[in-house]
């Protein structure tokens, strides 16, 4: 009996043991199961979600990358234009440091003319009493020859003008001054001194600087004819070459071009000014070139008429033309006048 009961309750506990462990493995095996859903649901769904979230990155990094682009195609142009302003501050430095040694190259020729200037004036108060004192001498001495009674005209050269010349040439200051304030009185006396000479073989009339009236003449004589003289009368009235206030450049233009030893020529100066540097440089290069003949005299008379500058302007330039032309005149065997009004 009890063998047959062990029995039979071995059986029994074995039969719990087996349904206890078949429970447990469905269980777990539910678990794993629902588990493994859930995480399949989750993944589904992100890939549901993903794209959107994809294409919003994607368009941010795309507006992103076109404001960058945008952004740099505008710091390439600015770029561009700080380079073009900088070349051209670099070109606008060049052209002032050029500037600058020009004005210090002027500023040393205005200090150099200032400096020969300063000589002239010197020079000319020593001229001017060496000149009052002849004046007062020859005053004298034609008092006692023509008597007190007599009469000389205000522009009648002391000794008279030569009139020996078959050639004149005329250089004329045709600066504002002169065409303002002498342009009529210098007319005047461009007639009277073609009276002087009734029969020519040829006439030339050029500017201070040696710019002649007539083009179709240049370098050649004018025929004396009445009809070229009248020519040149008419001409007169709007001719407005260019001046420097100057004679020296059309004294040796004339000099070297019409000069030849076949021909006796006169060189009549009208002007009111001489701006030029130095005195003293035009008179040794008109001795150089306007050398002594085989008599002895100069190969070109040089004669000069003065014309008053209008009180407004400073005189000073006035006085060193009477000066210049003086001494010009003195060495070339020509005549002085100087106008007063």
């Amino acid at each position: 009996m009890s063998r047959a009961s062990t029995g039979s309750g071995g059986v029994r506990g074995s039969r719990r043991r087996d349904r206890d462990f078949q429970v447990f493995s469905m269980s777990f095996l539910d678990a794993i199961c629902c588990a493994f859903g859930a995480l399949i649901l989750i993944m589904v769904l992100a890939q549901v979600g993903r794209p959107k979230v994809v294409q919003a990155i994607e368009t941010d990094l795309s507006g992103l990358i076109a404001r960058d682009s945008a952004e740099l195609v505008t710091l390439r142009g600015e770029s561009e234009l700080l380079s073009r302003d900088l070349l051209g501050r670099k070109e606008q430095v060049s052209e002032l440091k050029e500037r600058v040694a020009r004005l210090q190259g002027e500023l040393s020729k205005i200090k150099g003319q200032f400096h020969a200037s300063k000589q002239d004036a010197a020079v000319a108060a020593e001229l001017e009493g060496k000149l009052s004192a002849a004046q007062q001498t020859l005053t004298s001495e034609m008092e006692r020859l023509l008597g007190q009674n007599f009469k000389r005209a205000k522009d009648a050269p002391i000794g008279g003008v030569p009139v020996d010349s078959e050639y004149v040439i005329f250089l004329i200051d045709t600066s504002g001054s002169m065409q303002s304030y002498s342009w009529g009185l210098a007319k005047q006396k461009l007639r009277e001194v073609l009276e002087m000479y009734p029969h020519l073989k040829g006439i030339q009339v050029m500017s201070d600087q040696g710019y002649y009236m007539f083009s179709e003449y240049r370098g050649k004589w004018i025929p004396d004819t009445p009809a070229r003289r009248k020519a040149i009368l008419d001409s007169f009235n709007g001719w407005n070459a260019f001046s420097a206030s100057s004679p020296a450049e059309g004294i040796i233009a004339a000099i070297r071009t019409f000069w030849t030893p076949e021909h006796k020529i006169s060189i009549y100066v009208f002007g009111d000014e001489f701006t030029g540097p130095s005195i003293q440089q035009v008179v040794d290069t008109v001795d150089r070139i306007n050398r002594n003949d085989q008599t002895g005299e100069r190969a070109v008379r040089i004669h000069y008429i003065g014309f008053p500058l209008d009180p407004q302007y400073p005189q000073f330039t006035n006085i060193r033309l009477a000066q210049l032309m003086r001494i010009i005149c003195q060495r070339n065997g020509g005549s002085f006048v100087g106008l007063v009004r």
